[in-house]
């Protein structure tokens, strides 16, 4: 049987453009992760590592131009949105290639011999080590950011951890021009080109997290894909790490006293971060708990300007349409839910943004209005209304885990006074970010950043953002009464790589 062909399709009118691959086979597979497998040897040096990094991103911005066409024609994103992402990804890469040189993230601890210790303490040096070949699932909503050469690549290289991509379907030719990129980047380096493998086809990604070369992988999309894909890494005679970023509905709550003081500008802020990229964001704010009062009418009636200025867009592609179509839909329907601006289809390939509107009682306890507490991919978001803060509680321990949970306080909660504190506590619990009197779209890359959060938010503790998200990546390895002349040069007492290190019990720098 012919392997199946992998289209490149335009979103903007759902036709095929060209074909750009087909899926791979089962052999393919493992033709690609054995020799991903076989390429770990040359990220072993962290010079060649970090100079690999660093043309990784000087080759990206050198098919600038060839790459944001490529990826618009089949996202729809724009060229300045792909433009900014572009950038993004080239400065992570940087970012991480500093890390690497740096190397304070192989966590180097040595302990001389102590006998005066209760129990004695023998000679001990730890560190970490890579753990092999890490598979890496695209996302669909950043075609550079969270896909070929994203974060879940570029920290696994940095980790020394050899990389195979399941491309997104939503964009496979950008896939294969930019795996093609980062393959000339590595050649630059002496670094053999399956250090980046690339394959296509559902079948495929899983036959990947199956392989027994492969040692851990990192996803972003659906709860639904990430969750077969994270049962299937745990159901394998070896189980490995899988960090995977599944859904996310970033709950935003307005007290009172915010609405009071700042309405306007809190409702033109909201409708801004919700249909941004056509709310196609991961951390688009899906519920909003507002007041039931003259000040909450004030914010949503700021929010129904703002939306209704908003055009039409297009979705990453018809699916996706027709599953934002067909959710807000069956949204709309439930008893009290009320549409200030009706988000739908906006015309054959696009769709409108609004939103929706419910009291906090329907969401109190458990019944047919749970589907609003589940995300819904696209510009839309719930917007609940609540008479007390025991409303605000009962809602609150009602939500899942997610990527972020943000509030917006008054002047003087900000100070200290009143909820504030209180209600970052029972924030805190939510989500691995927590916002105060901003909006959670846009994921800062820096080194204090978390990405993730509690179930389905994130399958672990990790971030996918900052230079901590190589940790996921890496073993810890002790050594006990080893000869000084056998062990790794960074585990020495001289410290020849001038590595930061914590030296019988003191940090040295």
């Amino acid at each position: 049987m012919a392997a199946a062909p992998v289209w490149s399709v335009d979103p903007r009118t759902g036709k095929q453009r060209e074909q750009v691959a087909v899926e791979a086979t089962v052999q393919e597979v493992d033709a690609t992760v054995r020799a991903a497998h076989q390429a770990r040897g040359a990220l072993a040096d962290r010079t060649v590592r970090s100079a690999f990094l660093r043309s990784a991103a000087d080759e990206l911005e050198a098919a600038k131009g060839t790459l944001i066409e490529a990826a618009d024609a089949e996202t729809a994103l724009g060229p300045v949105r792909l433009t900014g992402e572009l950038a993004r990804t080239c400065y992570q890469l940087r970012a991480f290639a500093d890390i690497v040189d740096e190397g304070a993230f192989l966590d180097v601890v040595l302990d001389h011999p102590d006998d005066t210790a209760t129990p004695p303490v023998p000679d001990l040096r730890r560190y970490k080590v890579p753990l092999g070949v890490v598979a890496v699932y695209s996302a669909s909503n950043f075609p550079f950011a969270f896909s070929v050469p994203g974060g879940d690549t570029a920290s696994a290289l940095a980790a020394g951890c050899p990389v195979v991509v399941k491309a997104h379907p939503d964009h496979p030719g950008l896939s294969e021009l930019v795996a093609k990129v980062l393959r000339r980047a590595a050649a630059r380096h002496g670094v053999p080109e399956g250090v980046l493998g690339l394959v296509h086809g559902f079948e495929a990604g899983v036959e990947l997290v199956r392989h027994p070369l492969v040692a851990a992988a990192g996803f972003t999309g659906s709860v639904r894909g990430g969750r077969a894909l994270f049962d299937t890494a745990a159901a394998r005679p070896v189980p490995i790490p899988f960090h995977g970023e599944l859904g996310s509905l970033n709950p935003v709550l307005v007290t009172e006293a915010a609405a009071a003081e700042r309405a306007e500008a809190i409702g033109a802020g909201l409708a801004g971060s919700m249909t941004l990229g056509v709310g196609q964001f991961c951390v688009k704010p899906g519920l909003v708990l507002a007041p039931a009062s003259a000040a909450g009418d004030r914010l949503v009636k700021s929010l129904t300007d703002a939306v209704s200025d908003t055009d039409a867009g297009v979705l990453l592609d018809h699916r996706m349409r027709d599953h934002f179509v067909a959710g807000v839909a069956e949204r709309t329907r439930l008893p009290d839910v009320e549409s200030p601006v009706t988000p739908g289809a906006g015309g054959e390939h696009t769709v409108s943004a609004g939103f929706l509107t419910v009291p906090a009682s329907r969401l109190a306890a458990e019944g047919e209005h749970d589907l609003l507490l589940e995300e819904c991919f696209g510009p839309v978001t719930v917007v609940v209304r609540y008479e007390d803060d025991a409303e605000v509680r009962a809602v609150l321990s009602r939500l899942p885990g997610n990527l972020t949970a943000t509030v917006h306080l008054s002047e003087e909660e900000g100070a200290g006074q009143g909820r504030g504190a209180e209600i970052l506590g029972e924030l805190t619990p939510l989500a691995g970010r927590v916002l105060v009197n901003a909006w959670p779209t846009g994921v800062a890359v820096a080194p204090a950043q978390h990405h993730g959060g509690p179930y389905p938010a994130t399958t672990s503790t990790s971030t996918s953002v900052g230079g901590t998200a190589i940790e996921r990546w890496l073993r810890p390895v002790a050594y006990q009464n080893s000869p000084q002349a056998l062990l790794p040069q960074e585990l020495r007492d001289d410290n020849p790589l001038g590595l930061p290190r914590r030296f019988n019990g003191r940090l040295e720098r």
